[in-house]
């Protein structure tokens, strides 16, 4: 399983924002959006065996974490607002410590960066990181951040993390996402130049 994370800095954390305005009433949820949309989008396919978390940090609070999983996952269109929407359905719900699903393959439960970092074994993906393409073997889950970069604290809990990057350029969250997976494929069919 493929697993990445993504820092909703601003990020809303209450289903009450606008889906014509996912960059300003809703935390920069667009860019979140274009990361679950380059974590799962093939042509004329989803990725099954990708999972996408978004940390959500932003107003009203407290944090809460979406989890788009690939195996179950549907009603997901390859735009912004549809990835949204699923957001937005997950976030009405009443939730709590454990996830709960809202549609298929979308789920929502409370607490966030702290708590995902105790349960999955995260890599940071960084532009002063490790070259992927030079890395013997690559990890199964990534650590992202939005257009923000992590906090002092949030650093602070991921100093020790391994840290890799896709390249000598700094690159949107989303096109990260698309380059890695790019290299995953080329290794797990032999493609390798």
């Amino acid at each position: 399983m493929k697993r990445f994370a993504v820092v909703g800095h601003r990020a809303a954390t209450s289903g009450t924002f606008s889906l014509n305005d996912l960059a300003g009433s809703a935390g920069r949820m667009d860019v979140l959006c274009r990361c679950i949309n380059a974590s799962f989008f093939l042509s004329h396919d989803l990725r099954r065996d990708v999972e996408c978390y978004l940390i959500l940090c932003g107003e009203p609070g407290p944090e809460k974490t979406v989890l788009f999983s690939g195996s179950a996952l549907r009603y997901l269109s390859p735009d912004e607002r549809s990835s949204a929407a699923l957001v937005k359905k997950a976030l009405a719900l009443p939730c709590g410590d454990e996830f709960r699903e809202s549609t298929p393959g979308v789920y929502v439960r409370r607490g966030g960066f702290t708590r995902l970092l105790a349960e999955v074994p995260f890599a940071v993906l960084d532009e002063a990181g490790e070259d992927i393409r030079a890395a013997p073997a690559l990890p199964e889950a990534y650590l992202l951040s939005d257009h923000l970069n992590f906090t002092p604290e949030e650093e602070d809990l991921i100093a020790a993390y391994p840290r890799y990057s896709v390249g000598p350029r700094s690159l949107h969250a989303d096109h990260t996402i698309t380059v890695l997976l790019n290299e995953m494929d080329r290794r797990e069919s032999g493609w390798i130049s």
